[in-house]
This record gives structure tokens, C-alpha cells and sequence, in this order.
């Protein structure tokens, strides 16, 4: 007998659930759009070879595919060493590719600058765990033809604003430069080869410690001397002051001689924050070990950090070379996701204070027609109406309908005209 549950890794979402994910994406949306960003729609399907185009990282190997139509058994066998030929299309893993050929295929309708938000479900192939699941929703703003910092501003300027809104004050944004951690790297020792690999190592730091990352690249065989170098580099004698965002905090956390360039571009981008999040201090935190997973990311990099919880609660990067995989031409690009399901987590499943959600319990006896007038005038005094029959238990009906959110409650009798509104707390 098949099993009742949804499949392994996904959820079904009951009432109660949903009226809180759809407000705390209202905030998103609206907060969003205020900041001039434009919501697009993508397919849920996207080609096969786009997915696995060598631009989504490990996402990639998450990748759901779909089986071509009208294959045969033999057919199937004789494809079963070439998951190409089994497969023409694939669920999307992010909506960042998606947005890479969408922009690829409309930009002759979208302006110069194009700022997008995209709110929708991605699957992956996850293995299942607490908070980490196989659907799951994206949002993700993006700004493509924008290289400046201003860019990367305006991401993080609404994304605060975002948490802001939904009371999750506080925020701060750890930042890096994937083209700083390539210098760092660089200066360090290790090879252009090795650097992948040590990136990954070095994206453990915060679970590790320093001596667990020095003694994991010693194992994965990278140069001893870098390793070395990059050792003393972790454990140098620090003062222990407190420096606000800024070039002095940027030099300190690098090895000495960080290119002007890149340091510059990073002190811009955290003048331009100050200035659109209106706070003395710079919402921002430099961390010259922030790495991501995503190896598309060519410049800045982000994090979306809460004092509330130890995970991040979004974060995205540079990523100019994608589009440029489908158009033929450098475009430029950034994009910040937030963590939509830790989000709504963390969001108290507050009520709409503008309007009534009333239950309307009555006996059996009533009249249809007297059950409909009353709810119809309530729905048009602008409340949300449920009309319930009485049971015997009274009070686990109350506890569940307050639970659904409905603020209160009125008892109907048959030829009563009149109604005695109580609330459910």
C-alpha cells in the first residue's frame, strides 16, 4: 500500500504554517520592490545540459532529472552509462541559473540595469535532516550590468531592511572578496591548482579551529612550505581592540600589502551601506577567511548574519562570468539569497491587527440562509469568517481555530439576529 506521507526530505504545510510563510513573504515582497527591484517567474524545469553546465558547483550533483519521453527499456539500457541521454530536462537546484539564461533570453525587453527578485521553490537532492530539506523556497533579489559597489549596496541596504521589517533588528553582513582570499592564497604559496581544494578546507575554519585546517592541508598534500606560511598567518599575536568597519580592520585581518584596489572596493561598498541603512555604525563585518561554497563567485562575497542564531540567514556574491556562458559577452552581476525557511523560523506568528478572523459556532438547527447572512456581513465589514458546527468538546474546537489564527469568536442561534463577539485568548 502506498504511504500517506509526502516523499522523504518535503512537507506538507498546514494552515497555521502557511498564513505565517505567506505574511513573512509579503514583507520580503514589499520591502523588496521599495528598494526597485522587479519580481520575474521562471519554469520549475529547466534543459538538462544548462543545469549541468559546469556553472552550479555541487548543486549540480543534487540535480533532479527528469527521464526523456519514450524511452523503451532497451533504450534505457543501452543509455544507462550516460545520464545525458537519459535525461533532457531537470528541476532547478537555485534560481540563479535559471536568471543567467532568462536574462540571456530577454534582455533586449529589460533595462540596462536590471534589478530582479525571484520567490519560488528549488529542489535538491539533499540527504534529509533537521532544517535541511529536498523542496524548499528561494528569494533571491539580483542586479545584472551593475559592476560597481554600489551594487553589492543596494543587495545588502534592502536585505537589511527585509529583516528589519520582520523584527529580526540587528543584523550584520560578514563580507569578503574572493579576489582578496586569491591573493591571500597566493601570497601564502599554494599553487593555482591547489586553491580549490584548499578553499574548501579553509571554509571549515569556524568547525575546525586553525589547527584542524593546517593539519587537513597537510593531509590533502598542499605545498608544506604554504601551509606553513599560512599556520603562522592564523596564529600571529593580535591585539584585541575593537576596529568598526573599515580600511584599518580590512589591513589587520590580511597579510600586509593587500591590494589597494580591493581594499578600496570594499571600504566603498561599507561607506555606501552606512549611508543607506542610516546607522553610525557600519553594519558590516570583514572576514578574510568567508569562502562560500559557489566557485562562480569572481568578487564579493556575503553573509547575512543574526546575534539571535549561530547560522546565516542568507547571503550571495559576485558572480560575472555566468551569463556570460550564454550570451558570449562579459556581463556583470551580483546576487543576495536569504535563508527563507530560518527566516520564518526565527518570524513570531503574529495576526493581521487590521482585521477580525472570527469563528461562527452554531448548532445544527440553524438555518442555512441565517449561517451565510451572518458570515456575509462580517466579511463585508472586512473580517475573515469560519462558520463551525458545535461539537462536544467546545474548547479543543476554540484552541484549534486559535491556533489557525482567529482572534474570536461568536455563537449563533437559530432567529437571533445579534451576535456576541468574545475573543479566543
Amino acid at each position: 500500500m502506498a504511504t500517506v506521507n509526502p516523499p522523504r526530505g518535503m512537507r506538507d504545510i498546514l494552515p497555521a504554517d502557511k498564513t505565517r510563510r505567506e505574511r513573512v513573504l509579503s514583507v520580503i515582497r514589499e520591502r523588496y520592490r521599495s528598494h526597485g527591484f522587479d519580481e520575474i517567474e521562471t519554469p520549475a524545469l529547466e534543459e538538462y545540459s544548462r543545469l549541468h553546465a559546469g556553472i552550479g558547483g555541487d548543486n549540480e550533483k543534487l540535480a533532479y532529472n527528469v527521464l526523456r519521453r519514450g524511452l523503451d527499456s532497451e533504450a534505457i539500457r543501452d543509455a544507462a552509462a550516460d545520464p545525458a541521454a537519459l535525461a533532457d530536462l531537470g528541476l532547478r537546484y537555485d534560481l540563479t541559473v535559471p536568471l543567467a539564461r532568462f536574462y540571456a533570453s530577454n534582455r533586449g525587453q529589460l533595462p540596462g540595469v536590471f534589478r530582479s527578485i525571484q520567490i519560488a521553490p528549488v529542489w535538491r537532492a539533499e540527504r534529509p535532516q533537521k532544517g535541511r530539506y529536498r523542496q524548499f523556497v528561494q528569494c533571491d533579489i539580483d542586479i545584472i550590468g551593475d559592476d560597481s559597489a554600489r551594487a553589492e549596496a543596494e543587495l545588502m541596504v534592502a536585505s537589511l531592511d527585509v529583516l528589519d521589517a520582520l523584527g529580526l533588528d540587528g543584523a550584520t553582513v560578514r563580507i569578503n572578496d574572493r579576489r582578496a582570499l586569491d591573493w591571500m592564497l597566493e601570497s601564502f604559496g599554494f599553487t593555482l591548482e591547489e586553491r580549490p581544494g584548499v578553499l574548501i578546507t579553509i571554509d571549515k575554519l569556524d568547525k575546525i579551529g586553525s589547527d584542524g585546517v593546517a593539519a587537513e592541508l597537510r593531509e590533502r598534500g598542499a605545498a608544506a612550505s604554504a601551509v606553513d606560511a599560512f599556520e603562522s598567518f592564523l596564529n600571529r599575536p593580535q591585539t584585541m581592540e575593537y576596529n568598526p568597519f573599515g580600511e584599518r580592520q580590512i589591513r589587520k585581518a590580511l597579510p600586509e600589502n593587500a591590494p589597494d584596489e580591493i581594499v578600496a572596493h570594499l571600504v566603498g561598498i561599507g561607506d555606501a551601506v552606512a549611508a543607506g541603512t542610516g546607522r553610525t555604525d557600519i553594519p558590516l563585518v570583514f572576514d578574510p577567511f568567508l569562502v562560500r561554497g559557489m566557485g562562480y563567485y569572481t568578487g564579493t562575497i556575503m553573509e547575512l548574519a543574526h546575534p539571535s542564531v549561530g547560522y546565516s540567514l542568507g547571503g550571495g556574491g559576485r558572480y560575472d562570468g555566468m551569463i556570460g556562458r550564454f550570451l558570449g559577452q562579459q556581463v556583470a552581476a551580483v546576487g543576495f539569497s536569504l535563508g527563507f525557511e530560518r527566516l520564518v523560523d526565527l518570524v513570531s506568528a503574529e495576526t493581521d491587527a487590521a482585521a477580525e478572523a472570527i469563528v461562527l459556532i452554531h448548532d445544527a438547527d440553524v438555518p442555512v440562509a441565517e449561517l451565510v447572512a451572518h458570515k456575509a456581513r462580517l466579511i463585508a465589514g472586512g473580517a475573515r469568517v469560519r462558520l463551525e458546527r458545535r461539537t462536544k468538546n467546545l474548547k479543543a474546537l476554540l484552541e484549534r481555530s486559535a491556533s489557525d489564527g482567529y482572534t474570536a469568536f461568536a455563537t449563533i442561534a437559530a432567529g437571533n439576529p445579534d451576535l456576541e463577539l468574545k475573543p479566543l485568548s
